[in-house]
């Protein structure tokens, strides 16, 4: 494998192999330098879906080594190369990764400095610490789910964005590296339990405290943010394709009255008037039903009015905007989104794709943490494929 480049170049990572939010963290620390190895099972983990290896995204800029974790040789192989990293990733039920001799005792026996993440849906203890569940029930017990939906419907599933990678894969990400900051500071390291309930109930900050002053306080779709406002809000066109507006803040707002040539509309003066709000949508339904989404866009896409056209995910890449900042890149014929944050001085490189599982990749991997005798001796012993 090339040396890395970025702001965590020289920031070795070990990820024990597991779905969802644990791999995507090990792909944010990767894409941004750090030098990762993934420790695959036998039986290569996942949902039991098979794609092509170039479309699982979240495996990218590293490869994999698949062991035998109930083999001794394995274990001994995990814990050298634990000795060796910074941090380490596990998202296994609370208990697994001791009763294969690798939990934190174990790793940080082996370095005292290790920066040791575990990411689960529940956390480490807790009633439901042992109970199965995926995103969907994670952000249901934080008051999270139920803010989200229209007026009289049930509550909308988001994709699991909100619980798995904001809430979890984000804030594991961020737990290890102040985790590392403080290992270089102090010369310990410790364990970093990141729990999707957290992250969601952390990412509800401010929502919670417009709700304790009572701005957030009727039932979901007749609040500000949540579809109650006809001035934030998705709008079908006369296509049938979907344009979005939230222009909040009272200058933009008259602008984009002005422009659909809604200035001075009785049910449109009083922009904070909430006992309005549902007459004022379907003023502004009406309006945008007379043109085309990208119709719209020409009118109204370059002007401070808060207004986006809704692209799927085969348009998202055209966009102007999206192609000028290069946010979705082509590799190897599968868009990907570019690495981010971007950094002036240690810019990130373009990233690796995906890697196949091979006995080859294994030892290139292996290469940036051990001596080709090293290698050679563990695959001996089978402690890798």
């Amino acid at each position: 494998m090339p040396s890395r480049s970025g702001p965590l170049a020289g920031i070795k990572v070990v990820e024990i192999a597991g779905i969802g939010p644990g791999p995507l963290a090990a792909m944010f620390l990767a894409d941004l330098g750090a030098t990762v190895v993934r420790i695959d099972r036998k039986q290569p983990s996942g949902l039991g879906v098979s794609r092509p290896v170039q479309c699982d995204l979240g495996l990218r800029n590293r490869k994999s080594i698949r062991v035998d974790l109930k083999s001794p040789s394995a274990v001994e192989l995990v814990l050298e190369l634990a000795g060796q990293a910074d941090a380490l990733i596990e998202g296994f039920r609370p208990g697994v990764m001791e009763r294969l001799g690798l939990g934190p005792d174990a790793c940080l026996a082996a370095n005292p400095r290790l920066v040791y993440g575990r990411v689960t849906g529940w956390g480490q203890e807790g009633p439901l610490a042992q109970v199965a569940g995926h995103d969907l029930n994670y952000i249901a017990i934080t008051g999270a789910l139920n803010a989200m939906g229209r007026e009289g419907q049930p509550p909308t599933m988001p994709l699991n964005i909100l619980g798995d990678y904001a809430g979890g894969s984000l804030y594991l990400a961020f737990g290890l590296l102040a985790g590392i900051l403080q290992a270089r500071i102090s010369g310990q390291g410790q364990v970093v339990d990141a729990a999707m309930v957290d992250g969601v109930a952390s990412l509800m900050t401010v929502t919670l405290g417009l709700h304790a002053a009572g701005m957030v306080r009727g039932p979901r779709g007749t609040n500000l943010l949540d579809s109650g406002a006809h001035f934030y809000e998705v709008y079908e066109c006369a296509d049938g394709k979907h344009v979005t507006v939230a222009p909040i803040e009272p200058k933009f707002y008259r602008q984009l009255l002005e422009r659909l040539e809604l200035a001075g509309h009785p049910l449109l003066r009083d922009q904070m008037d909430s006992a309005h709000w549902r007459q004022a949508k379907q003023v502004l339904a009406s309006k945008f039903k007379e043109r085309t989404r990208d119709a719209w866009t020409a009118l109204l896409g370059d002007l401070d009015v808060c207004f986006a056209p809704v692209l799927d995910f085969d348009e998202a890449p055209g966009h102007p905007h999206i192609q000028k900042r290069g946010t979705l890149i082509d590799i190897d014929g599968v868009v990907h989104p570019a690495p981010g944050p971007r950094f002036s001085r240690t810019p990130a490189a373009r990233p690796e794709p995906p890697a196949a599982m091979t006995t080859e990749n294994a030892i290139a991997a292996l290469q940036d943490w051990l001596p080709d005798a090293r290698i050679q001796a563990y695959r001996s012993a089978g402690a890798f494929i």
